[in-house]
């Protein structure tokens, strides 16, 4: 297992500043994420580390190792891309051997090893098959055991699952964590699927811009955002603008047009001074509607729309000055008769969560 540090990258295309100075350092043996949106910088830091891109300031350690300006093959990385690129002439096995082949290992070498690869992604019985024999599933595997062959250092993947349909990425992501567990393999992952992920990742980054926003665990980024742009990329989310109106003990208050919330800095490191303008998120599932307020955290309202999904419900609520507000109710219960009249929508400070920008 290796550790990846990258120090005040910077890497441009013409005009165009793809990453900004960024620092990041990704623990061995960890399955980190990255995340943003189009044109973040995600897959630009990605093609970095595994050599494609050369940046015009920074560095990068594979270890102790700086591998800032090595070369692509000289690195010893496993990359799988949105794309299998299997070779459609070559069977399975051939596929999987293609890398060793080139590395010029002995015969015996090679066949004992792409044995094993494929006995690591379930694939064993297909060796003699043609990629077009397989599922898209299959093939998925087949790029992943042809990136363990080599026995990488690390394991880079460019949203490799965003090919496959919903049922197969469930799979797949529960498969790509056991293998690279397995193999304690330092792995960087890049994707747009949010829940992709919030399941399987150790750690994630949410870039925006060439730079690096917040970097922590799922839980983490999910329930406390450091700033407006993760909140909204990551899940769905209520804003409601606000002002910092006082101090309860570590918490922040927040006078809003919908109420009063005793709420959590996003960023704790710094957190707003009373009088600063402010916005309040709090995710959809933890509102909680009442028949009776409690005592704080509650305001008062009606569900103007409602849209049943089973294990949850959907709301559109509707408070005294017409603020829409996004909620979900688990194992519903208010779906019916019980949602009608005046209700109360109540949150926990702790899912309030007071950002500055």
């Amino acid at each position: 297992m290796i550790s990846i540090q990258v120090q005040q990258l910077t890497k441009q295309f013409g005009s165009v500043v793809a990453l900004r100075g960024l620092d990041l350092t990704i623990n061995p043996g960890e399955l980190f994420f990255l995340l943003g949106p189009s044109g973040c910088g995600k897959t630009t830091l990605l093609r970095s580390l595994a050599g494609f891109y050369i940046p015009e300031q920074g560095r990068i350690f594979f270890g102790d190792e700086d591998v800032t300006r090595l070369a692509p093959h000289k690195r010893n990385t496993g990359m799988m891309f949105q794309s299998y690129a299997l070779w459609p002439h070559m069977s399975v096995a051939e596929n999987v051997a293609f890398g060793l082949e080139e590395r010029k290992v002995a015969r015996a070498e090679i066949t004992r090893r792409v044995g094993e690869a494929l006995e690591s992604v379930r694939m064993e019985s297909y060796a003699a098959r043609k990629p077009n024999q397989l599922s898209g599933g299959q093939q998925q595997r087949i790029a992943l055991a042809r990136a363990l062959v080599i026995r990488p250092r690390c394991l880079l993947l460019d949203e490799p699952l965003s090919n496959l349909d919903a049922k197969l990425r469930l799979e797949m992501r529960t498969e790509i964590r056991r293998v690279c567990k397995e193999f304690k393999l330092t792995t960087v992952y890049v994707t747009h699927d949010q829940k992709e992920a919030l399941s399987i990742a150790d750690r994630m980054a949410i870039l925006d811009g060439g730079h690096i926003l917040q970097v922590g665990t799922p839980r983490e980024v999910y329930k406390r955002p450091v700033c407006k742009t993760v909140a909204h990329f990551i899940g769905e989310t209520d804003f409601l603008p606000g002002k910092v109106v006082g101090h309860e003990g570590d918490g922040l208050v927040v006078e809003t047009a919908v109420g009063r919330f005793d709420g959590i800095a996003g960023d704790a490191a710094h957190p707003p001074a009373v009088g600063a303008e402010v916005t309040v998120s709090i995710r959809p599932e933890c509102w909680e509607l009442q028949h009776t307020p409690q005592r704080h955290n509650a305001i008062r309202g009606f569900i103007g729309e409602a849209i049943y999904l089973g294990e949850v419900a959907q709301y559109a609520f509707v408070t005294g000055n017409g603020t829409r507000l996004k909620i979900f109710e688990r194992n519903p219960r208010l779906i019916d008769g019980a949602a009608r009249g005046e209700l109360f929508a109540a949150v926990a400070p702790e899912d309030v969560v007071v950002l500055t920008s």
